[in-house]
């Protein structure tokens, strides 16, 4: 992998069988959480998770009939 600077950070390019494994898509988020002997490890957020945690905290509920599709959400 290649790290490149970007603005003030610094970015780095993931190779295509990462990013298949992980099941990555442009837009997706990783937290690194942890750093073992020089090695990152890795996760990738799930927004739909967090974002169904939330509402459960605040007490909201979604229809039976909800799906939560960002892609579906998304198309033109």
């Amino acid at each position: 992998m290649k790290v490149l600077k970007w603005d003030d950070d610094l970015a780095v390019l993931l190779p295509k069988e990462f990013v298949e494994k992980m099941g990555l898509s442009d837009g997706d988020e990783l937290n690194i959480v942890d750093v073992v002997e020089r090695t990152l490890v890795v996760e990738k957020v799930d927004k739909r998770a967090e974002f169904l945690k939330r509402m459960e905290q605040r007490g909201w509920s979604a229809p039976e009939s909800y799906k939560f599709d960002r892609d579906e959400a998304n198309e033109r």
